[in-house]
């Protein structure tokens, strides 16, 4: 079975930033969430320390100083939390998920073409795409 990456909000800004710098001190973390959090350095730390202490991130010394960066993908979260919100939700019906998705009244047409597509490619035999 898949492991579970259970994430809150402030985690996964976190996270989001480490994929998008390959690696960052706390400072830096911390420098580039204030304006919109406010947080104090010290929360900042505290939440990388407990990620680390989970495995979701790594850290290096550089120059006195610990460089952090994600030891999981983009994907392998997003794969977690929707198997997760899948089993919760839907009792693990990923066809009512679905349809739940696309009967949302905010899905454009344009999203709806694009789930057409990717349904018409996951459907074409192996090595053939529409």
């Amino acid at each position: 079975m898949p492991e579970r990456h259970e994430l809150t909000e402030l985690q996964l800004a976190i996270l989001r930033l480490l994929w998008e710098r390959g690696e960052a001190t706390v400072a830096e973390l911390w420098e580039a969430m204030y304006e919109q959090r406010g947080l104090a350095q010290t929360t900042i730390a505290t939440l990388v320390a407990r990620l680390q202490r989970r495995g979701i991130v790594a850290r290096r010394t550089r120059d006195r100083q610990f460089l952090y960066r994600a030891t999981i993908t983009e994907a392998d979260v997003q794969h977690s939390m929707v198997s997760e919100l899948t089993e919760r939700l839907f009792a693990g019906d990923a066809a009512a998920l679905v349809t739940h998705l696309i009967s949302a009244s905010d899905m454009s047409p344009g999203d709806l073409a694009r789930v057409k597509r990717m349904i018409e490619n996951a459907q074409a035999p192996k090595g053939e795409s529409r």
